[in-house]
């Protein structure tokens, strides 16, 4: 069905635009940056890691090798980025004000696929950037399914092609399994700090595993919000069949703190005993504005310093 709908991928979008450069009608040309805005709910994080600077360092070296792709910004005012947001940043950290650039006049679905497609290939991809981005491409494929079939032809067959066949169609592109692909775009449902757990980029370096995250994904977000704050009060996060039996409880209507705390409180299969309070336990004896973070620094260090005592008194 994907010949059917002619949906384009990234490398027909590249090989259209290489065409188009054989016969005249495209071309490189140089555009200030300042000029270039970034693309409208860019899933990708670009910061100043490894990879950037390994980045930055090759263009000092070599130059820039390959332009980016930009499109007309719809307000007349400048361009939009498609492809080529890393580069843009490593010429900024270098203090260059210009950039070589492909423009190309794409609507708003191709300039997505495009978007997803240069960038979702890439190693150090977080989880939910994934999620993001596929979610993205996802409803652009839809957006072009619908528009290349008639009424009487989207009636038969549209809906199924909504539900299912985009998934497959994606999955087969970017050699994962459609359920895979459904887990990705399940953690876009989680609230941000839950997020940044399964991301591992969280302020108080907790984590959360991919599988169990995903179940996660179908509570509330004020049962994610209560399901977070005890997270981080008990130093524990769910095993996947604890997070199923969370999922089904919200399903149920019956998913309050009390159940929460008590499916984090209890032991895990091959999980060593842990040690962990309620906030209202230790509460009376911290500032109100402490996090747990703060209070956890405070039990270590006093605790430090009672075993220095011990060791002087022996």
């Amino acid at each position: 069905m994907a010949n059917k709908l002619n949906l384009p991928s990234y490398e027909s979008l590249l090989q259209s635009g290489e065409q188009a450069r054989d016969n005249g009608a495209e071309k490189v040309i140089t555009i200030p940056i300042d000029q270039i805005r970034d693309f409208e709910g860019h899933p990708f994080h670009v910061s100043l890691d490894q990879d950037m600077l390994k980045l930055i360092d090759s263009i000092q070296e070599n130059g820039q090798m390959v332009p980016v792709f930009v499109r007309p910004a719809k307000d007349g005012n400048g361009y939009e980025m498609i492809a080529g947001h890393r580069r843009k940043f490593a010429f900024q950290q270098l203090g260059m004000t210009e950039i070589q650039a492909i423009v190309r006049d794409l609507d708003d679905d191709q300039a997505t696929i495009l978007m997803v497609d240069s960038n979702v290939q890439r190693e150090n991809i977080l989880p939910t950037e994934r999620g993001y981005a596929y979610k993205m491409r996802i409803e652009a494929m839809k957006h072009q399914g619908r528009a290349l079939l008639d009424d009487s032809t989207l009636a038969q067959v549209g809906p199924k092609y909504r539900k299912d066949h985009s998934h497959e169609v994606l999955a087969e592109q970017v050699g994962e399994s459609r359920n895979q692909i459904k887990r990705y775009i399940r953690l876009t449902y989680l609230i941000e700090p839950i997020q940044q757990m399964v991301d591992g980029t969280n302020e108080f370096n907790m984590r959360m595993a991919f599988n169990p995250a995903t179940e996660i994904s179908f509570l509330k977000e004020d049962e994610q919000e209560l399901l977070y704050q005890a997270m981080l009060e008990m130093q524990a996060t769910p095993s996947l069949m604890q997070a199923q039996q969370l999922k089904k409880r919200s399903q149920e209507g019956k998913l309050d703190e009390s159940f929460i705390d008590g499916i984090l409180a209890s032991e895990k299969p091959n999980q060593k005993e842990k040690l962990s309070f309620k906030s209202d336990e230790i509460d009376y004896f911290f500032p109100k504005t402490y996090t747990p973070k703060q209070k956890k620094d405070v039990i270590i260090k006093l605790l430090r310093n009672w075993n220095k005592n011990r060791e002087v008194e022996r």
